[in-house]
């Protein structure tokens, strides 16, 4: 899920650290006559509260305040109170572009393997799993919550005009390799004049959000100029098709970009499970159009999900486990899914009946989740990197650039030269 960064009020912070009493719920706990009361930091729209609640009848001992905030400023929050080394919960979520920040402060979260997690680890994705690991393996920082695998949407009358197929399976072997994808996106714009894609920022993460090593490798080391670097093997495809004039002008969430949703203006959205939420509320007069295939092998990628882990600070974090391992298993990521449209990391979720099931009127009564959970199996274990979010930012803006007419390997080599800059500071 992807929102705004705003910076969290110093104000706020400390009524935070009063409420908390400067530690993880410590201070409300020892006045629940006997039981534990856990704080738990959460973001976004997750169906934790009525989850929580079905806990707590379950286990009558135990009490879990729930505090959600917009994702910058729950990040923001959490960073501040891991650094000073008071005011953090007892649980938390971590989106998963912001997990390598943490890693550098390690000894600030409880190692979830000294809980026992090896004992529930082979219910989760291999890869979702290991991303959460430190780089020896030995030290696990939260539980897979929900995953973005990737998949292809497509505007079945932009397809149709174009000549192309519009059954999900037939487009997704029309349409099986970048080359593949390429030629489509030619005749879309011969036969329509609308873009294939929708943005440059998408063209970029077609390739971007499948490479297993980006930015940095996992000494930490800042790999973009290497000869072979495959974040630029992504950059040059998305320059490709903007020189075919295949890519659509639009950012992402904006109305221009939401109206364009709504009325086919582009033939494909190449983007996570998620994505079927806002679609729903915000392109209401596409219902019925779009589907959901594949994507070529090579753009098998995740974008979003997160991690619950719990703070060193805690007192309570055996607790704390357990509520999380609950919360998590396959049977209530499926209640994630079906309330909130978390898509599940738990394998055997894909296998219950309710999940197979599944049906979306949006998109023609399609079950889109079968696509998105074979794509969820075949994607790579990714490391991003502590300043990933700010490196990649610099590619994107050199992306904006080129489709404004700058030179493609100026841009790039300016790029380079800031990110360098950023990351030896």
């Amino acid at each position: 899920m992807k929102r705004k960064l705003t910076m969290f009020s110093v104000a706020m912070i400390s009524f935070v650290l009063i409420l908390a009493g400067c530690s993880g719920g410590g201070e409300e706990a020892s006045s629940s006559e006997g039981g534990v009361t856990l704080d738990f930091w959460v973001f976004g729209a997750t169906n934790y509260e009525a989850l929580a609640e079905k806990y707590e009848e379950e286990n009558p001992n135990v009490k879990i305040n729930i505090k959600n905030s917009e994702l910058g400023d729950h990040h923001n929050s959490l960073f501040t109170a891991i650094s000073a080394g008071t005011g953090a919960p007892d649980l938390t979520m971590i989106e998963v572009d912001q997990l390598d920040r943490y890693r550098e402060a390690q000894e600030r979260f409880v190692n979830l393997y000294d809980l026992g997690a090896e004992e529930v680890q082979d219910q989760y994705l291999d890869w979702k799993w290991q991303g959460a690991e430190n780089a020896e393996g030995d030290f696990l920082f939260g539980l897979p919550t929900d995953i973005g695998p990737k998949a292809m949407y497509f505007h079945t009358d932009v397809m149709e005009e174009a000549g192309l197929p519009t059954d999900p399976d037939a487009v997704s072997e029309q349409i099986s390799t970048p080359e593949a994808f390429s030629e489509a996106a030619d005749q879309v714009l011969e036969a329509t004049g609308k873009p294939m894609v929708d943005s440059m920022e998408m063209a970029f993460r077609a390739n971007m959000d499948a490479l297993e090593v980006s930015y940095f490798n996992r000494d930490g080391e800042l790999l973009i100029s290497e000869p072979d670097n495959g974040v630029k093997e992504a950059y040059d495809f998305a320059v490709q098709l903007n020189e075919q004039g295949v890519v659509g002008d639009y950012t992402m969430w904006t109305p221009e970009w939401a109206n364009a949703l709504n009325e086919g203006g582009f033939a494909v959205e190449m983007a996570p499970a998620w994505l079927k939420g806002y679609m729903t509320e915000n392109a209401p007069d596409s219902a019925g159009k779009w589907r959901v295939t594949t994507l070529p092998d090579q753009f098998a990628g995740n974008w979003g999900g997160s991690y619950v882990a719990i703070p060193a600070e805690t007192d309570y974090s055996e607790e704390a486990y357990d509520f999380a391992q609950w919360l998590l298993s396959p049977e209530n990521q499926l209640e994630s899914f079906v309330e909130s449209g978390l898509f599940p990391s738990t394998p055997a979720t894909y296998e219950m009946e309710e999940f197979q099931n599944n049906s979306d009127e949006y998109f023609g009564g399609q079950n889109t989740a079968e696509y998105f959970a074979e794509a969820a199996q075949n994607i790579p274990a990714v490391y991003k990197g502590p300043k990933y979010v700010t490196v990649n930012n610099e590619v994107l803006t050199a992306l904006t650039n080129v489709q404004d007419g700058g030179d493609p390997e100026e841009e790039w080599e300016a790029a380079v030269e800031r990110i360098e800059g950023l990351v030896s500071r």
